[in-house]
């Protein structure tokens, strides 16, 4: 154990052998080093999967994942980076509490010698530097939501919320995505007209999401349809509609295709999602930092497409059998 721990701090702090190179040394450790991995909350099925598939993919190549959750928490968060940085870790992966705030904690890691990747939530400041970002299409999938909710009220027209997390890019990147397909709606004439009446924080998770979704119902009770940028805030949003008696009248559209997202499009409770692929997401993060061990050019961003996700595609899914 205690070889192991002096290799990590070796490797992580710019010794004078890549953790790759170490590997055709005598006496070499039985892992290559450790990789830090700060997660945005572990609470989230979609983030417990990015980290299942991290955690094989770098096993496979010998290197041990050492998971933290940053439970949404900026402080939290760059309290973790510096630990991360006191073990020696060879490198860091974060999904960003915070795409601005977490910038100086960043350049703490650039400081020792540690490179930073991102995956799922970009960082967005320019204090720091980060090595590679892996993540969904967001901008892509936010069109496809667009375009879902162009099906349920372009014709008619109506009143729409959205909620949203700004405080993150890739939530950033969904609502832009969408908007840009309503506004293109709007200006082309064809239809009714869609009004988006309320962008609330519906803070990504079940709780927020109802509570905005009941905020913005009691200040428009003929409200169309809502647009949230995950499935936690958007089956927050079917509570808050089932118990106003307004689940029949608004239609929800979600994002990610997590089992519960799917379970609930089955249902017919969200009327669909743009799905994404987070054990991509994760195995292609460890390709891209093993890449960068061995000294090879990575790409400064992987976008991974999403797709459409409805009910008829959830009653051919053999995972909700």
């Amino acid at each position: 154990m205690i070889v192991a721990v002096l290799w990590t701090l070796v490797a992580g702090c710019g010794g004078t052998s890549t953790p790759e190179q170490a590997t055709n040394t005598p006496n070499t450790p039985t892992t290559r080093g450790t990789i830090g991995y700060s997660a945005l909350t572990l609470t989230n099925p979609f983030f417990q999967e990015i980290s299942a598939n991290m955690r094989e993919a770098a096993a496979d190549a010998g290197y041990e994942l050492l998971e933290v959750s940053a439970d949404s928490d900026v402080k939290k968060q760059a309290d973790q980076i510096d630990d991360f940085i006191v073990r020696g870790v060879s490198a860091i992966i974060l999904n960003p509490a915070d795409s601005q705030s977490i910038g100086p904690a960043i350049q703490k890691a650039n400081a020792a010698g540690i490179p930073v990747f991102t995956n799922d939530i970009a960082y967005a400041g320019d204090a720091g530097q980060v090595i590679s970002h892996i993540a969904t299409d967001n901008l892509q999938g936010g069109r496809l939501a667009g375009e879902a909710m162009l099906e349920l009220v372009g014709e008619t027209g109506g009143k729409i919320a959205i909620l949203n997390f700004p405080q993150v890019e890739s939530c950033q990147l969904r609502v832009k995505g969408f908007l840009e397909i309503v506004d293109a709606h709007n200006t082309s004439g064809r239809g009714g007209r869609i009004e988006i009446v309320a962008t609330l924080d519906g803070g990504g998770a079940r709780d927020k999401g109802h509570d905005a979704a009941r905020d913005a119902v009691q200040s428009n009770p003929d409200l169309a349809a809502i647009f949230a940028i995950n499935d936690p805030s958007a089956l927050g949003a079917y509570a808050a509609l089932e118990a106003a008696g307004k689940h029949d009248q608004i239609k929800l559209i979600g994002f990610d295709g997590q089992t519960i997202g799917k379970q609930a499009i089955r249902d017919g409770k969200i009327y669909c999602d743009p799905i994404q692929f987070p054990d991509q997401i994760g195995k292609r993060t460890i390709e891209i930092v093993l890449q960068y061990f061995r000294g090879d050019e990575v790409p400064k961003e992987v976008l991974i497409p999403t797709k459409l996700y409805r009910q008829t595609d959830a009653a051919a899914d053999p995972s909700l059998k």
